[in-house]
């Protein structure tokens, strides 16, 4: 009997002892292409000596201190690169130990800094429906995946909802992809003057929508309109990138590829690779100076934030990212592994749609191709497909609920960026044989 508390407590998990490259294995000797990056972290693959090297380094040195009481070189030295590599003003850095965290302090960022420019009237959030911002309380509040968010729905505090920017279902006929990104980002607009721009401080957004809804990225246009809407009505932009970031969609930050900058960006996951648990929440310098010219002091903290071990972990994975050209490999394999998808499932009829940016690719599932009808959520097809695929060798991301937070199902595929053209095959075709046997088992 385990004496861990699982995620589920009736699902046996193999024993992972080792990892090489793109490749994991098990305590009896079965090996599996990862091809999610476990949940879009394990950007550099695994066991690479770059980083162990960084981490071993800083062993050596210090492990830990509070930073309560001291800096440490590498938390300086990743917040410059952080800020070298971020555009516009973003140039100071808040470390935290994860993606929730990171979150959870952007949103207490956000109400302090109206706080310190004397607008305690402003405090309410306002995200999207079909997003996911993490698990703890504050997170869970301002996220919109229903399936997470309704068993804690009395302990939640309140956040406003808008519609996300969903084409592959919203999109009417006859409307220009421009027209479709105007009507959806005005729902903002709509939102803010219903609440009163008074008293809303933030609206809160994933570039590219991960788990909940399938590598959802925005169609053109959506993002400038909503820091139009955002600066209109003095209310901060906060990007969650902790899954879609540091170069998973072929930019360092997806919402480059948007030409904005927000006020906050979030970053986790793959930030140290999944070599040390970090996350970060990069600051605007009219934030940071707003804290500093009034109070002076964050009222915020955790033990583990700036953790030397993990901020060593993350200079390392950033700067072999950048000295190995792996955002170009990024786009040269995103590019190959989508046309590879298409070609070898788009005849599938049950592939509705495939999508995203870079390696982060969503493929939704449907029972009819023509009306785009969900598999019905009995179906349980994320379960069979996940199962097929550990049993041929292949880790995926399979979701329920893309659509509502209960009907639709997608795979989310995130594989490390050092992943090489046959490797692609591998996980294609690998994914393909374990679609035909969990297909069996819905169709």
């Amino acid at each position: 009997m385990s004496h861990v508390f699982h995620r589920h407590c009736h699902t046996p998990l193999p024993t992972v002892v080792s990892g090489q490259g793109i490749y994991l294995s098990d305590s009896e000797g079965k090996q599996y292409l990862d091809g999610c990056g476990g949940a879009a972290v394990s950007n550099l693959g695994h066991n690479h000596l770059k980083i162990k090297a960084a981490i071993s380094q800083q062993l050596d040195s210090i492990p830990y201190a509070h930073t309560g009481f001291f800096t440490s070189n590498s938390s300086e030295q990743l917040a410059k690169r952080l800020a070298e590599l971020a555009p516009g003003a973003l140039n100071h850095t808040y470390f935290v130990s994860g993606g929730s965290e990171a979150v959870e302090a952007a949103l207490k960022l956000a109400r302090q800094y109206f706080v310190e420019k004397g607008k305690p009237t402003k405090s309410q959030f306002i995200a999207r429906r079909q997003s996911y911002h993490g698990n703890t309380l504050g997170a869970l509040s301002v996220g919109g995946n229903e399936w997470r968010r309704e068993p804690f729905r009395p302990i939640l505090s309140a956040a406003h909802h808008i519609a996300p920017c969903y084409a592959y279902r919203d999109q009417q006929p006859g409307e220009s992809e421009l027209g479709y990104s105007l009507r959806v980002a005005n729902e903002l607009e709509q939102t803010i003057l219903e609440l009163g721009a008074d008293n809303v401080m933030a609206f809160i957004a994933e570039p590219v929508v991960g788990a909940t809804a399938g590598a959802l990225p925005a169609t053109s246009g959506y993002f400038k309109r909503i820091r139009e809407i955002c600066d209109n009505y003095d209310v901060l932009l906060i990007l969650d990138e902790v899954m879609c970031g540091i170069g998973r969609t072929g930019t360092f930050f997806a919402f480059e590829q948007e030409g904005i900058v927000p006020d906050i960006v979030t970053v986790a996951k793959g930030l140290a690779a999944g070599y040390q648990p970090i996350g970060a929440a990069i600051v605007h310098d009219r934030i940071y100076q707003a804290v500093a010219d009034g109070s002076g002091f964050f009222q915020h903290g955790h033990t583990f934030m700036g953790h030397p071990m993990a901020c060593a972990a993350a200079l390392a994975t950033i700067d072999t990212i950048i000295e190995d050209s792996l955002l170009d490999n990024v786009k040269l394999r995103g590019s190959q592994l989508m046309a590879k998808l298409n070609e070898s499932l788009g005849e599938l009829p049950y592939i509705g749609d495939i999508r995203g940016k870079g390696l982060f690719i969503g493929i939704e599932l449907v029972a009819d191709k023509q009306s785009k009808a969900p598999l019905p959520s009995h179906s349980q097809a994320h379960k069979a497909i996940k199962s097929a695929a550990m049993n041929n060798g292949l880790m995926c991301y399979p979701m329920s609920g893309t659509i509502d937070g209960k009907s639709g199902h997608h795979i989310l595929l995130a594989p490390p960026f050092i992943i090489e053209e046959h490797q692609l095959d591998e996980l294609v075709s690998k994914l393909h044989t374990s679609l035909l046997q969990a297909s069996a088992k819905w169709l």
